[in-house]
């Protein structure tokens, strides 16, 4: 065993193998095709074989993406003690986080989580009963003094792009294109900074433990290191994303599997680690408002495909997850699983 702490270390059966897999690319779409329909029918067929594609000619100014990156990496580059200025709490999530745990394993990695939109509202618990309400706020580094405007100018072009996609989805779903727009009327979502060291013992840990996203839409941008590796649904085998120069990696999170009724699919995915070389991503979190009831779309669900989820508070689903990924607990945190009807079980 290389010389890490045993938080990090998987267990056997989830240990990455290191070898390369040669498969067919996730798809990339090109979104200054001007035909609406065909680029719907595109993300539809990315949505329901891999629950990912890749999309070029976004409209996210260059940039700006390189200031983003640029500021992430003068950030976690601080002294430690600098950087734990801005740490997040098991009370206030937003800020600087060195210890999350994926599946009850510690990552090997350090993040930065702010709200896109800052206060947010959302609920004070995940207890179903309870309808209390807690107004959060971002918790901003000192340094660099530009990290925050940069940010948020960046939150607002990669919002654009989430919205722009949502509609394209609602499309291929054979739906109006606005029709999942009122949920985002409040979103909650969040930009998430990651930083991945370089790791000693790539064969035992990592990144980020296979998982799916919990949201309605995950917008990333990711360097020319890779890492990141999707479970195909067909044979269980862990595929690697080969990153494309400027573009976004967008995968279907849980809301829209059931959303759509498991037409499309949320997939696990996890990140490897490199032993040479430090890695940057930045994911866009696209949430929808806390009181959004999530259930499977009126216009997908009939006898011959019943509702396949029982409806839930999106808010509370949020705060259960979000507040287990701050310390190993003793069960796993909720799960669309968790809501499947009793005749789909």
């Amino acid at each position: 065993m290389g010389e890490i702490d045993p938080a990090f270390v998987q267990e056997p059966d989830h240990r990455p193998k290191l070898r390369t897999i040669e498969v067919d690319e996730i798809p990339v779409i090109d979104l200054s095709v001007s035909e609406p329909e065909k680029l719907a029918s595109e993300i539809g067929k990315a949505c329901q074989k891999w629950g990912f594609f890749q999309v070029i000619n976004h409209g996210v100014p260059l940039e700006l993406r390189n200031r983003v990156e640029k500021v992430a990496k003068a950030f976690f580059d601080l002294p430690i003690e600098e950087k734990r200025k801005a740490k997040r709490d098991e009370l206030n999530f937003t800020g600087y986080h060195d210890e999350e745990h994926t599946k009850n394993v510690r990552d090997w990695k350090e993040v930065f989580d702010m709200l896109i939109h800052d206060p947010t509202i959302l609920p004070a618990s995940p207890d179903p009963d309870d309808e209390e309400t807690t107004t959060y706020t971002n918790k901003w580094p000192e340094n660099p003094p530009e990290f925050r405007e940069t940010c948020l100018e960046y939150c607002r072009e990669v919002e654009k792009l989430a919205f722009r996609l949502l509609e394209l989805i609602s499309v291929s779903l054979g739906l109006q294109a606005d029709r999942l727009s009122d949920f985002f009327k409040h979103q909650t979502g969040m930009l998430r900074l990651n930083y991945y060291p370089p790791c000693p013992s790539p064969e035992l840990a990592l990144g980020v433990g296979r998982h799916r996203d919990g949201g309605a839409l995950t917008v990333l941008a990711q360097d020319d290191v890779g890492g990141l590796q999707i479970r195909r649904q067909s044979d269980g085998e862990w595929i690697p994303i080969k990153p494309i120069p400027n573009a976004y990696i967008i995968n279907i999170a849980d809301n829209l599997q059931v959303w759509s009724n498991d037409l499309y699919v949320s997939a696990e995915h996890r990140v490897v680690v490199n032993s040479q070389r430090e890695r940057f991503s930045i994911p866009f979190f696209f949430f929808p408002s806390h009181y959004v009831t999530v259930k499977p779309l009126e216009e997908l669900v009939n006898e011959q495909n019943p509702a396949k989820y029982k409806e839930y508070n999106w808010g509370k689903f949020y705060v259960n997850r979000t507040g287990s990924n701050y310390k190993k607990l003793d069960a796993e945190n909720v799960q669309i699983d968790h809501f499947k009807a009793p005749e789909s079980e």
